[in-house]
């Protein structure tokens, strides 16, 4: 009754189905591992989050480069601040009682003993970077050598959120903080890192630093969990398409067994109109 399973149709269908679902299940169960290490790495980093706000800054060279670990991490530099490349960074949100806020950061250039410079960004103000009335609220930068200390960050790039990458920004405006962005604005070295102060002058106030790249739960971590029943989902149909296809070659069979066979209709009529047709042209004796 099954020897249609031998059949050259069914032998490809056979093969497909033992390599389809292994495949979608263990596609499926490497997603499942990318999402639920987002998960920890999420966890790792609130932790180390915490413990970075309340341990000492350190010197910035010993935690360059910005990695996962060094991300979020108080680091401490000292210099004169570049009171003639102050830059105002737009479109730039921040959470408060009342909800997300628009705004800008306030980004100075720290000139360091080494000769680099190191983008600080003092603090975030509400409004539009291209109204004065906003930006006239910008606190001057304080004169002489400073000592700052703040969370340290990885250069901004074109997935980060609220960086504005096309360019066509006036000119004082940042589209995005990093050493590339900037190379052609200031005529020295810079640091590919950017600090933010936790201690800002009034009226601005501190910008949260953000989780390490790859760390959050963010878009691709959810991706990662969709793409997750997607493959499982694969996984079942192709079970369901086996089974289905076996069950009505099975019921054909079957059929075929007990001599029940199917027959469509002619283009003359049904089975009706042929037997009504075969009585009618029954041959007669000849005299």
């Amino acid at each position: 009754m099954y020897r249609f399973l031998l059949t050259p149709r069914w032998w490809g269908i056979n093969v497909f189905a033992v390599l389809a679902i292994p495949f979608c299940i263990f596609m499926g169960s490497w997603q499942l591992g990318r999402f639920e290490e987002r998960v920890d790495t999420h966890a790792q980093q609130e932790d180390r989050s915490a413990r970075a706000k309340a341990a000492a800054a350190r010197p910035l060279d010993s935690l360059l480069p910005v990695d996962k670990v060094t991300s979020g991490r108080q680091a401490s530099a000292r210099g004169h601040y570049d009171t003639g490349h102050q830059l105002l960074v737009p479109g730039r949100g921040l959470d408060d009682k009342q909800g997300r806020k628009q705004g800008f950061y306030v980004l100075t250039l720290l000139r360091t003993e080494s000769g680099k410079a190191l983008p600080v960004v003092r603090g975030w103000l509400p409004g539009d970077a291209n109204a004065k009335a906003d930006t006239a609220k910008v606190p001057a930068p304080p004169k002489g050598e400073v000592a700052v200390s703040g969370a340290l960050q990885a250069s901004e790039n074109q997935g980060t959120d609220g960086v504005q990458a096309a360019g066509g920004l006036p000119k004082g405006q940042l589209g995005m903080i990093s050493a590339a962005s900037l190379v052609n604005i200031v005529p020295y070295e810079v640091y590919d890192a950017w600090i933010t102060l936790a201690d800002t002058q009034s009226p601005l106030r501190p910008v949260p630093p953000a989780a390490a790249e790859g760390s959050g739960l963010d878009l691709k971590a959810f991706q990662n969990l969709g793409y997750t029943g997607e493959w499982f989902v694969f996984a079942g149909f192709v079970v369901f398409m086996w089974f289905r296809l076996f069950r009505r070659e099975s019921e054909a069979a079957k059929d075929a067994a007990l001599g029940i066979t199917v027959e469509g209709a002619g283009a003359g009529g049904g089975a009706g109109d042929v037997d009504a047709g075969a009585g009618e042209s029954q041959p007669t004796s000849r005299a």
